[in-house]
C-alpha cells in the first residue's frame, strides 16, 4: 500500500495594497490625449512639497508626480481644474511601457481612481 501524500498547504496569505494618496498642486492645466489605440487620458502634474532637510532648511524640495485619469469620471473631474488648483488625488501606482524611437522606455505614474478639487 502506497502511502499518502500530505496534502499541499497554501501559502501564507500577506496583505499587500498598492495605493496612494497625494496632497498637492497643480502646475499646469491638465492635458487630455488620445492615443493610437484611441484611448483617451488626462495627464495631471502634481506637486507634493517634501519637508525641508535637517541639514538645508533654506532649500525646500518637492516632488512632482504624474498622475494619469484613465475613466471617464476621473477625466471629467481633472478637466475641471486648472494649474495651481490644490487637488486631492488617490488610485495605485503604475509601470507604463511604450515605444519610442530609441526602443522600449517606461516610467511610473499614479493611475486615478478619485481626482479633486481641495476646499480653500
Amino acid at each position: 500500500m502506497a502511502a499518502r501524500a500530505a496534502p499541499a498547504r497554501a501559502p501564507e496569505a500577506h496583505e499587500t495594497t498598492n495605493e496612494v494618496r497625494l496632497l498637492g498642486r497643480l502646475s499646469v492645466d491638465p492635458v487630455e490625449r488620445v492615443l493610437p489605440s484611441g484611448d483617451r487620458v488626462v495627464t495631471l502634474r502634481v506637486v507634493v512639497p517634501r519637508p525641508a532637510p535637517r541639514r538645508s532648511p533654506q532649500a525646500p524640495t518637492v516632488d512632482v508626480v504624474d498622475v494619469g485619469c484613465w475613466s471617464a469620471a476621473t477625466r471629467r473631474s481633472a478637466l475641471r481644474l486648472r494649474a495651481g488648483d490644490e487637488v486631492e488625488v488617490s488610485g495605485s501606482l503604475r509601470r507604463r511601457f511604450f515605444r519610442t524611437g530609441a526602443g522600449v522606455q517606461s516610467r511610473y505614474e499614479v493611475e486615478a481612481g478619485v481626482v479633486r478639487k481641495r476646499a480653500p
